[in-house]
């Protein structure tokens, strides 16, 4: 980066605070907007909020004491005078602004105490009358401390003559796949750093232009290949072959009470071939709440204990770990193997017990939290990691599982589990390290959820309906999303909600559950209501994840206009397990901001995880959706996975082209964009 004109030590460390390094990755900071510096106005002209380029004569300029120390500037046209606000300047600027200087400056105008003004405006001195205008719309660009715009305008602009003079790579050659409706890289370069003052600004703003659209294209492209590359790495090593010679899936699935639906099928399909070669897995186990995901998870786990090896599975929440150890429990105790489960709340003796015969491989099925990949833990033959709601894992914590199973030369098969389903064209990009398996229907029997909506001031109607429910022997959640008030959230806190529910309810059994409690007395709140204890349990969206309670046919859920689409349609997933008809009660305070209202519609018209993804994904983004740490495409910085979709298939084809023909292409494509890579691994 130092080998830039006037670039020193100083300088190169901020600029890396901006992602540049190197002389080229100045060409890759994009602007924020546009800004038309094209026409000067006159003073006389001038009105507040306007942001104009004025060109005029220094009357007087002078160091004043008015609260805190600034500098003046007096400056006119011969229409009419403007003030020049400075609060940080130096002695030699003071002295640069002499009267007489003639100064052309831009700025936001504004009302103050000596009439018009700007404050800290970006200025020239105009040395003779002939200086000429700006010739483009002007880039404003991301800043870091101690660096202004003119400076990075100026790095920049030599930044492009070294591209004129020298080039740059494009490492998409002729016949990767580039859409030939796209100009070159080195044309949209050009075009967004100098855009004509023909621009079309709303074009520009809406990511839209063919030039953005091309670096969009690359940059979606770095990132695909990038994970591509990370599954080509995760599967070169050879995994454990697990033939279950015991027969111990197919003697689980026989013992279920009920029959898999055609999707879980096709899934567990997916899963057991995987299985039977020594080729790692590494898939995506997809589907809606309450779809049945966590029986193929089960029937996975039975086959590695089958073939005398052992599974773990990881879950974020210990509330979640304790229900999958119960079901495995339940399920795998008339089989004759026993379940593990380890989480940081436990007993020292009870851990200790479990973790000398996960050592010595007594035990072959450990369920847990991500206490499972600290030290400490050993596996005698660990062969398939399982992780459950996978987005609120790093990829990194997932690795580390993964490690604790590499022994021999061989690692072990990983299945990965979400509840969030999103369009499978995304999905494939988002998740192009992984094979997807799609759960996309529900098991028979399970009644919609009917949601509706309902504002604040009807909220002793809620209460008598939560009263009707739990006298016929129901039971109902009261979500909140926050555990203490907040005067400037305006939000219900769980605990002040609890105190007055169960004072207005004093025939109901009222519980309370956050996750600021300890361990112990959440889990110990969540069973009583699962036992049937509790009728009402109030909660934060700690439950989002939690036990399933097929009783539980009522959820009010309390400034549901504060939450997005995802997180409603889990929370609402907690209800409607049984066969009992269930409702979702959203209140909401009003006045509904519009995004609010949208969302609150979309929730309320559907009850279809894919569905509502899509819209939660128009609404919000990816990465709300995604989960940031798991994915670096949330941190695209010129693609929008949303605006930019018709591009994935030409992305996915390009991709292909270039590992079969170009290979020579990827690594530096993904340094331009990725850096060195480390989010995905290795990368080449």
């Amino acid at each position: 980066m130092t080998s830039l004109r006037g670039v020193g030590a100083a300088l190169a460390s901020k600029l890396a605070r901006l992602g540049v390094t190197r002389v080229s990755d100045l060409l890759f900071v994009l602007p924020l907007r546009y800004e038309d510096r094209t026409q000067v106005s006159s003073m006389g002209t001038l009105t507040p909020q306007q942001r104009a380029v004025v060109e005029g004569e220094i009357q007087l300029t002078e160091v004043a004491y008015r609260g805190r120390r600034q500098l003046l500037c007096r400056i006119s046209d011969g229409s009419g005078m403007l003030t020049l606000r400075f609060f940080y300047f130096s002695t030699s600027q003071q002295h640069a602004l002499a009267r007489g200087t003639r100064l052309r400056c831009f700025g936001e105008v504004r009302r103050g105490p000596l009439g018009l003004e700007m404050v800290h405006p970006e200025y020239r001195r105009v040395v003779a009358d002939a200086a000429p205008l700006e010739d483009s719309l002007t880039p404003i660009y991301p800043l870091t401390e101690g660096i202004p715009q003119g400076r990075l305008r100026a790095l920049i602009g030599e930044a492009l003559w070294e591209l004129e003079r020298a080039g740059l790579p494009d490492f998409l050659p002729q016949g990767a796949g580039l859409p030939a409706d796209l100009p070159t890289l080195k044309e949209s370069l050009n075009y967004l750093h100098h855009p004509p003052t023909t621009a079309r600004l709303t074009e520009l703003a809406a990511g839209r232009h063919p030039a953005q659209r091309r670096l969009a294209f690359e940059e979606l492209l770095a990132h695909h290949l990038a994970l591509k590359l990370r599954k080509r790495h995760l599967k070169a090593d050879p995994a454990w072959e697990l033939p279950d010679d015991a027969a111990l899936a197919r003697r689980f699935i026989d013992a279920l009470p009920f029959a898999l639906t055609g999707a879980q099928g096709r899934a567990l399909a997916d899963v057991q071939n995987d299985l039977r070669t020594g080729v790692p897995m590494v898939r995506l186990l997809q589907g809606d709440v309450g779809c049945g995901k966590t029986v193929i998870a089960a029937a996975a786990a039975a086959r590695a204990a089958g073939s005398g090896m052992q599974a773990a599975l990881m879950a974020p929440t210990e509330l979640l770990a304790e229900q999958h150890w119960r079901n495995f429990r339940d399920w795998f105790a008339p089989l004759g193997q026993t379940v593990a489960l380890v989480s940081g709340s436990q007993p020292a003796r009870t851990r200790r017990s479990a973790l000398a015969a996960i050592a010595s491989g007594e035990i072959a099925l450990v369920v847990g939290t991500h206490a499972l990949f600290q030290e400490g833990l050993d596996f005698a033959r660990l062969a398939l990691v399982i992780v459950d709601e996978q987005h609120r894992f790093g990829v990194q914590q997932r690795l580390k599982l993964a490690e604790k199973g590499q022994q021999l030369g061989r690692v072990p098969h990983q299945l990965i589990m979400t509840a969030t389903p999103i369009p499978r064209t995304l999905a494939m990009t988002a998740y192009a390290d992984l094979d997807i398996s799609v759960i996309d229907e529900l098991p028979p029997g399970r009644t919609p959820v009917h949601t509706v909506v309902v504002p604040a001031q009807r909220r002793a109607q809620v209460v008598a309906r939560i009263v009707a429910a739990c006298r016929a022997g129901r039971q109902a959640y009261w979500v909140c999303p926050l555990i203490e008030e907040s005067d400037e959230l305006r939000a219900q806190a769980a605990e002040e909600t609890a105190a007055a529910l169960t004072e207005a309810l004093p025939g109901v059994r009222v519980g309370l559950v956050h996750g600021r409690m300890p361990g112990a007395a959440k889990d110990q709140a969540m069973l009583a209501f699962k036992s049937g204890k509790l009728q009402l349990l109030v909660a934060t969206t700690v439950i989002e994840v939690g036990v399933d309670v097929p009783n539980a046919t009522l959820m009010v859920i309390e400034n549901a206009e504060r939450m997005g689409l995802a997180q409603l349609h889990q929370l609402r997933g907690r209800v409607g397990r049984g066969g009992e008809a269930s409702t979702c009660v959203l209140l909401y305070q009003a006045p509904l901001s519009p995004p609010a209202r949208e969302r609150l519609q979309a929730i309320r018209e559907s009850t279809d995880g894919f569905a509502i993804a899509r819209r939660d994904l128009e609404l919000r983004g990816p990465g709300e959706l995604l989960g940031t740490r798991q994915t670096g495409l949330a941190q695209l910085r010129v693609a929008d996975l949303m605006r930019d979709a018709d591009l994935l298939p030409r992305v996915q084809a390009c991709a292909e082209v270039l590992i079969a023909s170009h290979p020579a292409s990827i690594a530096p494509l993904a340094a331009r964009w990725i850096g060195a890579g480390e989010r995905y691994g290795r990368i080449g």
